[in-house]
């Protein structure tokens, strides 16, 4: 029996590197995950489900919060588009290709599709209160996109199937379907984008790229404290053990800790304004 056992698990390992994907690594964190998607792939399933949202979504009739959405999403994008091209990740601005809405919801709520879709429930504006508190909010959903943490989801369900069809099939090697098909299947039996829960680990590195893209962005990262603050007081998150979110407390610790290195990029971002002002 115990033979078995381990003739099982060694196949399973076995299929689950040959189809091993590719390497990629995380801006600002340098983390580095292993994806079995190609941003063509997501990207493809992405925009189907963006496309299919907006068309159910209502737009907000307010023009200054739409402005301010847009103001504030595009010192994002163009802050996150410099700091690729400048790190040798220019390769990537293909694959964004950026929106902005402000929708009627009254839920405190905010999305980033991969490649750039963002999409900001009404609700939100209330907690954040003004344009660095939102940029707090869209840093960290960019930084989702940016991470490429939805092709990371989508690769451990589908080396999830991949072992199921393996286990399933008693140790028959063909698996019986292409990356592809795998892909699509998922993500026609529930897979949501706009909806996707990320790991507390993807919620975490989310919270330190986006504090840094705010600051790059010329927002003050420590506006994201106080907002946190009071995004706990109304959907209280105490207990992270069964959430996908890190607690509220743990969530303001880390980003207290991430902060002077946030406040680095805020300073550098702060010199060069002025030094081009004066000139």
């Amino acid at each position: 029996m115990k033979n078995i056992k381990l003739l099982v698990m060694t196949a399973v390992a076995s299929i689950l590197m040959s189809a091993c994907g590719t390497t990629s690594t995380v801006p600002i964190t340098g983390r580095k995950h292993n994806l079995l998607v190609t941003d063509q792939q997501v990207l493809s399933l992405s925009t189907q489900q963006y496309t299919d949202f907006m068309k159910t979504a209502k737009v907000s009739t307010n023009a200054t919060n739409n402005a301010m959405v847009k103001r504030v999403g595009t010192k994002l994008s163009t802050a996150v588009e410099t700091f690729l091209k400048n790190n040798g990740m220019a390769s990537e601005l293909q694959n964004y290709a950026w929106e902005f809405n402000l929708v009627q919801n009254t839920e405190p709520n905010a999305f980033c599709m991969p490649g750039g879709k963002i999409v900001v429930y009404e609700g939100l504006l209330p907690i954040t209160q003004n344009e660095a508190s939102l940029a707090i909010v869209l840093g960290h959903e960019i930084a989702h996109a940016v991470a490429k943490h939805s092709a990371e989801q989508l690769s451990k369900q589908m080396r999830q199937q991949y072992g199921t069809q393996i286990l399933g099939t008693v140790l028959n090697s063909a698996v019986g379907s292409n990356v592809g098909d795998i892909a699509s299947s998922i993500a026609q039996t529930g897979f949501s984008f706009a909806n996707l829960k990320y790991s507390r680990d993807n919620e975490s590195e989310a919270d330190h790229i986006g504090l840094i893209f705010a600051a790059m962005a010329g927002y003050d990262p420590q506006v994201a404290i106080p907002f946190w603050q009071r995004m706990s007081q109304g959907n209280s998150n105490g207990n992270d053990f069964f959430s996908d979110h890190p607690s509220d407390a743990k969530r303001i610790d880390a980003l207290q800790k991430e902060m002077p290195e946030a406040l680095k990029y805020y300073q550098a971002t702060k010199t060069t304004t002025t030094t081009a002002k004066k000139k």
